[in-house]
């Protein structure tokens, strides 16, 4: 690049003197003025996303927008929360599951004579504990819970949650993802069998039996070495572990070894549904279910298979709403009574309600126990 002249060589250009004998022909460069317009678009927004993705550093403590929430003129995140649940929205179930009690298994027999084995799951006062909402959590999920436990073996807090739902605790209780809100269910009803219909693919999922410390053979199959030949000692080892050069003197990754076998959550999909039982409670199924007799297992619907009809989900629904039609009104009283509780811990008349069986409450207790609905006899026993 050629250098750059100085200023005082072009003003002897502009200088035309009278002892030059020739003239020279200048030419003249319109001035250009440069003016400053405005942009449409500030430099600096004051919310810059809404231009795009905003590059500044957040304040200290300040929090980012919960579950990706979509914001003014920005298109649908790709990834995050919010994207992994419409991704997952075809795979996961309509509805919640259950949870049921291996009993043990036994056989059915065809039309032709053909042996059926199947597996007897019993449920045990298995209710709808809570719900999950894609607002407040992230996502849409049911609490259930099965069969009763000790309140002694209870902590305060978990007592404190099932007393403000009017439920008494539960030995197991496990959520089910569902897949929008139509799935959720009121606090306090109960499933039983006829949730699921005969013919219909269910997954049951439990933690197989464990084996503690196994050996090559036994938890992967191998065939082992040797009995004679030359072998020592060494007959129901693994062998070698890994090369000295050629995987760089380590053992890779995954490679089969002694280790724990067992105990680990096993799914078994696609299982169809062989009989179901109000009286007895029990849901009876094709094929075998990992775990021991007595283990808790989870039901749901199969989620490489079509759900159930809608018309068979409309008909659970309305059982729901037949055998339980104050359950709201129920979650509400529960609610009032467990204040009024606290508030009675809080003050030590606790014990004293508990060793008399006397209720003294104040004018505002008694405002609340007026409001509270009586549970008939039937829903209790229910």
């Amino acid at each position: 690049m050629a250098p750059r002249l100085p200023a005082r060589c072009w003003r002897q250009l502009s200088l035309t003197g009278a002892s030059t004998p020739r003239t020279t022909a200048l030419i003249v460069l319109p001035q250009i003025t440069t003016t400053t317009q405005k942009s449409s678009f500030s430099q600096t927004a004051k919310k810059p996303a809404k231009y795009g993705w905003s590059t500044t550093l957040p304040k200290r403590g300040a929090k980012p927008y919960k579950y990706d929430q979509v914001s003014s003129g920005l298109p649908a995140l790709t990834t995050g929360p919010a994207a992994a649940l419409e991704r997952r929205k075809n795979t996961t179930p309509v509805r919640a599951g259950v949870i049921a009690i291996k009993k043990g298994m036994t056989a059915f027999y065809g039309n032709r004579g053909a042996r059926i084995p199947c597996t007897v799951l019993q449920l045990d006062q298995v209710q709808a504990l809570g719900n999950k909402t894609r607002e407040k959590n992230g996502y849409w999920a049911v609490q259930v819970g099965c069969g009763d436990r000790k309140p002694d073996n209870v902590g305060a807090p978990m007592l404190g949650w099932y007393e403000c739902k009017g439920i008494a605790p539960k030995e197991k209780v496990v959520e089910f993802k569902v897949r929008d809100e139509s799935g959720l269910l009121p606090p306090g009803v109960q499933l039983q069998p006829d949730w699921f219909h005969v013919g219909q693919w269910v997954d049951v999922r439990a933690n197989c039996k464990g084996k503690g410390f196994a050996g090559g053979m036994k938890r992967h199959g191998f065939a082992g070495q040797e009995a004679s030949h030359g072998n020592s000692k060494n007959h129901r080892t693994i062998g070698s572990s890994g090369a000295s050069q050629g995987s760089g003197s380590r053992v890779l990754p995954g490679k089969k070894m002694p280790g724990r076998m067992g105990g680990q959550r096993v799914t078994m999909q696609n299982l169809p549904v062989l009989m179901v039982n109000n009286e007895l409670g029990i849901v009876v199924v094709k094929g075998c279910v990992a775990g021991p007799k007595g283990t808790h297992v989870m039901i749901q619907d199969a989620v490489k298979k079509p759900p159930p009809p809608q018309e068979f989900i409309d008909k659970t629904k309305r059982l729901l709403e037949q055998r339980f039609p104050n359950a709201a009104e129920y979650l509400d009283a529960a609610r009032k009574q467990h204040l009024v509780l606290k508030e009675a811990r809080q003050q030590g008349r606790i014990d004293k309600l508990i060793k008399e069986g006397v209720r003294e409450y104040d004018d505002f207790e008694l405002e609340l126990l007026a409001k509270i609905p009586t549970r008939p006899a039937e829903a209790e026993a229910s």
